[in-house]
């Protein structure tokens, strides 16, 4: 079997070697009490595209910050249940929301599907973000000059993932302990992000996560791709890594392996052993933190790709929320 990182038997024990912060359950609490107090002004607003027996619409609301934030939403029309499942879709990063034509499927099997566009990204949500020195390249970086970890960026976007499964939750038709999430890559690393923060999500499939154990990742010399923020920041701002403990320690607080642990929903998580981009063993730390039910589907010779007959199982898993 092709070797990229740990023997298979390694990685089934790896949990991670990112630190996770003393005060890490107090910081998501403060983050969470801000999400809470915000009023999210939900708009529908009808979408251009339009399908039989589906509603479409373009949903926006007021996250953090106030930041007007947008996700595509399609429900089934004519149905003669009280209540229906919801499932959220979360995109890779730089992207943008998944559109209508993915959504349909899980409109037409009866869930109120929603996908949102992470802001300062492809799509079209705001960022408010007014940030502390540098961004160079890549979101991980944004915030990390700030004294207050608060400021970091991916805190406000794990926390739109939340924010978006309260309000799908809370519409009325939507039964609000039949909600599940997925994604791959940083879609994947939100995936685990909102059923951290949102407990009452009933089932999550994430593919590849991203967003993990960044300390694994710069100790592999991986920190390129999608983790080229890492690099870059340590080689104009601190050359020396005099501040190394320092800057992996507040990163800790944005580590979806750290968040993995308060996971209650079940888990279908697809995972390459080729992967170049998001190292197999920052996925394994994410999914042996997690206690709740789960289970991993592993592709020995696939890498940051499609993973084959993952979509389809995921899918069939979905469907017991029916």
């Amino acid at each position: 079997m092709p070797i990229l990182d740990m023997s298979l038997e390694e990685l089934k024990q790896y949990t991670g070697v990112s630190p996770c912060p003393a005060d890490f359950d107090a910081y998501w609490e403060k983050a969470l009490s801000e999400m809470r107090a915000v009023d999210p002004v939900v708009e529908l607003r009808p979408a251009a595209f339009r399908s039989p027996n589906v509603s479409c619409f373009d949903l926006y609301f007021t996250g953090v910050r106030g930041a007007r934030v947008h996700a595509n939403f399609v429900r089934p029309e004519k149905t003669t249940v009280q209540t229906h499942p919801g499932v959220i879709l979360f995109h890779g990063y730089t992207a943008e929301a998944p559109g209508f034509l993915t959504l349909l499927p899980y409109a037409y099997a009866g869930f109120y599907a929603v996908s949102l566009d992470v802001r300062g990204q492809g799509g079209k949500s705001q960022d408010t973000s007014s940030l502390h020195g540098p961004t160079v390249y890549g979101h991980i970086v944004n915030g990390l000059h700030a004294p207050d970890p608060q400021e970091l960026f991916f805190r406000d976007v794990f926390l739109d993932c939340a924010e978006l499964a309260r309000i799908l939750m809370n519409m009325p038709e939507v039964d609000e302990n039949r909600v599940a999430c997925m994604g791959g890559s940083q879609g994947g690393g939100l995936t685990v992000a909102c059923a951290a923060l949102e407990p009452r999500i009933a089932m999550l499939m994430p593919q590849y996560p991203w967003l993990s154990d960044y300390k694994r990742v710069w100790d592999m010399d991986q920190d390129q791709n999608a983790y080229q923020g890492l690099r870059d920041y340590f080689r104009h701002f601190d050359p020396t890594h005099a501040r190394e403990g320092e800057i992996f320690g507040k990163l800790g607080y944005i580590d979806v392996h750290n968040l993995a642990p308060r996971i209650r929903g079940r888990v279908l998580m697809g995972t390459g052993l080729m992967d170049n981009i998001c190292p197999p063993s920052t996925q394994f730390a994410v999914y042996n933190s997690i206690s709740a039910p789960k289970e991993m589907v592993v592709y020995p010779d696939f890498g940051h790709e499609w993973l084959p007959g993952f979509d389809d199982r995921a899918f069939q898993l979905l469907l017991e929320l029916l």
